[in-house]
């Protein structure tokens, strides 16, 4: 079965726009709707940065059948994760089975505009993993103490908590994240790459930290972000698509840049082969189902879409009349 997801992008649209586009994306017949969680965005002009939480509780109101979720929240930065168990235990209590939490290390445009240090990878996948204790425990227990490196929590109760714990994908792109996701999460999220970097690093890692817990890996869903772009004219969905040239160059992710304006300048950088080459610039519904399906082959089960076209609207319409049908048809709706 096979879940197919929209991306409302916080970054590119201001939160009344964007939460358009969720219902439109809900009536077009997606499944889920995955919101990133920035403090900063990935660009500065006709850039947004709503607050997610905020806007995922009003898409539950406006909604009834999508699931809502992250992608994706750091939990343990400018957020506490007692906190981040609070607030996802309230909204999975409010709108239950539709609320999950994509989880990861975090970027550096996040939390040093907020005053805090950026750590070392290393840091923070081991914040990440008490981050992942901390919110099971919470959501599952009463009175809960905890003692670890970075976090201390002493008799917390959360008194609304879900009639089930929301659904954690861990976000992992590399061995090491993978493993966490192994050992803790309900699914694995990644982004596009090359498909030996799935088979022969992230899915065997994968694996490996589920084993390694006692847990079977063939229960964890595999989720994975599209990128592409729509419109009849494949000038337009390419100009698009430059919004999002930065998230190309590995050194946004590897060093504490957190400036829009300097992320922004990076990003011309990119060259348009550059862009096309990651983000698919499809002109016609088969382009769309034909990108998807790839995807699908190589296994995962929860597949969303960044879309990064001129006109949403237009783009999540086309989805719901083409698209969507086939998928669901051909590969099964859960």
């Amino acid at each position: 079965m096979l879940k197919v997801g929209y991306c409302a992008a916080h970054e590119q649209f201001q939160p009344t726009q964007l939460l358009e586009y969720a219902v439109e994306a809900e009536k077009a017949g997606f499944d889920s709707v995955w919101a990133s969680d920035h403090f900063h965005p990935w660009a500065h002009t006709g850039a947004a940065a709503g607050f997610t939480w905020a806007w995922m509780a009003a898409l539950g109101e406006r909604t009834k059948r999508v699931e809502i979720g992250t992608t994706v929240t750091c939990p343990f930065l400018r957020y506490h994760p007692a906190i981040v168990a609070q607030a996802f235990a309230t909204m999975r209590a409010m709108y239950p089975d539709r609320i999950f939490i994509g989880v990861g290390t975090g970027e550096a445009m996040n939390e040093i505009p907020v005053g805090y240090e950026w750590p070392s990878f290393k840091e923070r996948v081991a914040r990440l993993e008490e981050s992942l204790q901390i919110m099971k425990l919470l959501w599952t227990q009463s009175f809960v103490s905890f003692k670890g490196k970075y976090y201390r929590l002493k008799k917390a109760n959360l008194y609304t908590k879900p009639t089930s714990p929301p659904p954690i994908y861990v976000a992992a792109s590399g061995k090491t994240v993978a493993k966490l996701a192994g050992r803790y999460a309900d699914g694995l999220l990644t982004i596009p790459t090359n498909e030996e970097q799935y088979r022969d690093v992230i899915f065997p890692a994968l694996e490996e930290g589920a084993r390694s817990a006692g847990r079977n890996p063939d229960k964890i869903t595999k989720a994975v972000e599209v990128w592409a772009s729509y419109d009849e004219d494949y000038d337009k969905a390419l100009h698009a698509a430059r919004f999002w040239a930065a998230c190309l160059l590995p050194c946004m992710l590897r060093y504490a840049i957190y400036d829009p304006r300097e992320i922004e300048e990076h990003g011309k950088f990119v060259g348009n082969e550059q862009i096309a080459k990651y983000r698919m610039i499809g002109t016609t519904p088969e382009d769309h189902i034909k990108h998807f399906e790839k995807y699908v082959k190589l296994g995962f089960k929860h597949v969303y879409f960044l879309s990064a076209g001129p006109d949403e609207m237009k783009t999540l319409r086309m989805y719901g009349k083409h698209v969507l049908p086939y998928l669901h048809s051909t590969y099964g709706k859960d």
